[in-house]
């Protein structure tokens, strides 16, 4: 029986290994930056590409119009921002975390990003508020 390409299972070591392993280190680092130490100017300066492509309906294209939009609220006294889990595969990556920007209601976030040459160069999000109540004892983390 023969497989296609796209079928064959992906060997320790491949190329597609090796771009994850690559992606990781740069979204680990983006996400200190940006979640962990609240600071997303650095985080975007250092891995955000300038022509960074947003999906947020609110946001316009760029790297600065986000910037411009997440400094406030990261740097707000008070706000937030616990990272939950990351995936990363290939040139895709996932950030889930809990979100609590000062004076908000806490939110869960699933931020989606595509890197190229170690940039994030794409981004799309996901932001649902935290109900106070939940049919089960594992709500949305």
């Amino acid at each position: 029986m023969s497989h296609s390409p796209a079928t064959e299972p992906q060997q320790a070591g491949s190329s597609t290994d090796q771009l994850t392993a690559a992606n990781r280190e740069v979204i680990a680092q983006f996400a200190r930056l940006m979640y962990a130490e609240r600071d997303p100017a650095a985080a975007f300066e250092q891995f955000v590409s300038p022509d960074y492509v947003q999906h947020n309906p609110m946001l316009p294209d760029g790297r600065e119009a986000a910037v411009a939009f997440l400094v406030p609220l990261y740097t707000a006294p008070g706000s937030t921002f616990e990272i939950q889990r990351v995936l990363v595969d290939g040139d895709l990556a996932a950030v889930h975390l809990r979100a609590h920007p000062a004076g908000r209601p806490v939110l869960a976030v699933a931020d989606f990003y595509r890197l190229a040459d170690g940039l994030i160069v794409e981004h799309w999000d996901a932001i649902q508020p935290i109900p106070e109540a939940s049919a089960n004892d594992h709500p949305m983390f």
